[in-house]
């Protein structure tokens, strides 16, 4: 009898704080691939807002607290490119001076996965079963795409919800304007970038919009709030994942 691979399950800050809907539609597709799934008590932030402010110190405390809790799983998997960048390749650099957490943050690193890309890449899985009567666009994030490599995945999957049409942005591979700490140190450029996407999206003619990082949807989701724009905005693991809950901008 084959045992189930154990899968530690990043859940992320935003997710926690602000759309815990996303951590438990992880939790069901994970299981749906036949994983058994851990969330650490013990997991805190992947540090990235630390290192990309430059508070090397604490992102390194706090890469050190995510391999103390996450390297006994079988493989990490995390509903963000963002924070599965920060894992993937950047505790390295982080760590490049720790000698006794060097090594293992490279091992992390090795079973680290963005979450769609787990399921379609690792686990096999080729369709889902689930509704969303939509017409969508998808936004790939700079971290999932650029870092992550994350693509064709969701599309594939996003493909097989029925009732779903999905549209392709004119340019998905810009920035929606967010960059996490980009957005507060530069708010004018980052609110003419956002605008830009909000076109792009609005001209497909989509009334739903879609992604993997909850950084950008909230970036997203609010602009177009503010903007009176009827757009919802959900995060693919919710779809995927056949969930209910109000969109972003509703709750």
């Amino acid at each position: 009898m084959t045992s189930k691979p154990r899968v530690g399950l990043f859940v992320t800050c935003l997710v926690d704080l602000m759309r815990p809907s996303v951590g438990f539609a992880a939790v069901k597709l994970l299981e749906q691939a036949g994983c058994e799934v851990f969330v650490p008590d013990t997991q805190t932030c992947c540090g990235q807002p630390a290192w990309n402010a430059g508070a090397d110190k604490d992102a390194t405390a706090l890469a050190r607290a995510v391999v103390d809790a996450f390297e006994s799983f079988d493989y990490v998997v995390a509903p963000s490119g963002s924070c599965g960048g920060m894992i993937k390749l950047h505790y390295v650099e982080a760590l490049r001076d720790d000698e006794a957490y060097l090594h293992r943050a490279k091992a992390l690193a090795e079973k680290t996965h963005e979450l769609v890309s787990f399921l379609a890449n690792v686990r096999g899985m080729k369709s889902i079963s689930a509704h969303c009567a939509a017409r969508a666009c998808y936004h790939d994030s700079c971290s999932s795409l650029r870092e992550m490599k994350v693509r064709s995945e969701p599309r594939r999957l996003l493909a097989s919800v029925e009732g779903l049409q999905l549209s392709e942005l004119k340019e998905p591979e810009v920035c929606c304007g967010f960059g996490g700490l980009f957005s507060v140190k530069y708010p004018d450029i980052s609110e003419r970038m956002v605008d830009d996407k909000i076109a792009d999206v609005t001209a497909t003619g989509a009334d739903m919009l879609i992604g993997g990082d909850l950084g950008c949807l909230l970036h997203l989701a609010g602009r177009m709030e503010r903007q009176g724009k009827a757009i919802q905005v959900r995060h693919v693991a919710e779809v995927l994942a056949d969930m209910q809950d109000p969109a972003l901008g509703e709750l």
